[in-house]
């Protein structure tokens, strides 16, 4: 017996062995030839499209979201805000015949009988016909056409125009008319997918698409109060006053200006923002005009020394008799806050004090020498200036 005892384990080892060495083959062999294993289920856009009707689950609605808007890009978006942007044609008058000898250099007979004729795009703002956009489209013209959404013409005429935003209202006698819906000016984040809507070069209404690339652009020398969204949605000629809507056809700017050397879009367009287009255009509605408070000074930036950052606008003149003045106010003070909110520049001064109404007492807090002081400072009316 105990003989055979080696044996009987020899033999159970062998048998375990084989045992191993039969189930690695089938499972080699389940992995070389057996069926292929399955996909965790997908729920991007790829997978709906393979297989539509295969999600039933409670995600299903929002990848279909997904998938319609990329088929269908921003045609929605579009068709909402082309039926509420309008083309805009002016055209100034001939100047009083003059003797050939007298005319300008190069001016022809023919010229000199038509006048000068522009073109440029708006937007419908209230049912009541006002149109908004950019002062230099009708600064100057003696008859403006509007092209409505449809093909119909109508004239019109400026209810109030404010040049140093380069803004401008328009009505027009119509019916049925669509106004656009505002967007949220604080939703408005760089990266955001934006259309601009307008009639470039005079070929028709036109879409173009691009990104927002920055937001609070200023010190351009383009207007006096200057807060511009950014976009390389391709903007041209005839796009100003036009439409910058957000992917759900809301407004977001209305197209003014674009950076470029050989005159046509090179990716940098500028948009002045809803909140800035909105104030304005709902002051020239009700009054005609836009008032802004004025503190008749001029003023310089003040930079740190330490850490080379704007700290304020250090008063250089102080206008006789004016709002500053009378409240004491001095050449050389500091200006550092208006009603608690700082002031780091002479940007910052004149946006903050135009923001409030003429009349209107502000809380100045001024740093003269070294010693922090206080004035109410009782705002007067700025007067009407130009753009730059």
């Amino acid at each position: 017996m105990n003989n055979n005892r080696p044996s009987l384990v020899w033999r159970l080892w062998l048998l375990i062995a084989q045992v191993i060495a039969v189930s690695a083959g089938l499972l080699i062999a389940w992995k070389a030839f057996g069926p292929e294993p399955v996909a965790p289920a997908r729920t991007d856009v790829v997978a709906l499209r393979e297989a539509p009707h295969a999600d039933t689950s409670a995600s299903a609605p929002a990848g279909k979201a997904v998938m319609t808007r990329l088929e269908g890009g921003f045609r929605a978006a579009a068709a909402k805000a082309s039926a509420s942007v309008v083309n805009i044609y002016t055209r100034k008058a001939p100047p009083r015949q003059l003797p050939g000898w007298l005319r300008p250099y190069g001016g022809s007979d023919e010229e000199a009988a038509q006048g000068q004729s522009s073109l440029g795009s708006g937007v419908i703002v209230a049912a009541q016909g006002f149109i908004l956009t950019n002062n230099h489209v009708v600064e100057g013209a003696d008859e403006i056409a509007v092209m409505l959404p449809g093909g119909k013409v109508a004239e019109a005429r400026v209810v109030g125009t404010d040049p140093e935003t380069d803004l401008a209202v328009l009505r027009v006698e119509a019916k049925g008319l669509q106004p656009i819906t505002f967007a949220d000016p604080a939703s408005v984040q760089i990266g955001d997918i934006v259309l601009a809507v307008g009639d470039p070069f005079g070929v028709g209404q036109t879409v173009t698409q691009g990104i927002v690339s920055a937001t609070g652009r200023n010190r351009l020398g383009i207007n006096t109060f200057e807060n511009f969204i950014q976009t390389d949605a391709a903007i041209n000629p005839g796009n100003s006053g036009g439409a910058l809507v957000d992917a759900s056809g809301h407004l977001v700017g209305i197209n003014t200006a674009i950076y470029s050397r050989s005159g046509g879009s090179q990716g940098i367009g500028f948009a002045i923002p809803v909140s800035l287009a909105r104030q304005v255009m709902e002051q020239i509605i009700a009054t005609g005009r836009v008032s802004r408070g004025w503190l008749g000074v001029s003023a310089r930036d003040v930079i740190h020394e330490t850490t080379g950052a704007a700290a304020g606008a250090a008063l250089v003149a102080v206008q006789r008799g004016g709002p500053a003045d009378r409240a004491g106010l001095r050449a050389g003070d500091t200006v550092l806050s208006i009603n608690g909110k700082e002031v780091v520049d002479t940007a910052a001064l004149i946006n903050e004090t135009a923001a409030l109404s003429p009349g209107t007492q502000a809380q100045f807090k001024i740093l003269r020498g070294r010693e922090a002081v206080s004035r109410v400072v009782e705002l007067g009316q700025r007067p009407v200036t130009r753009k730059p």
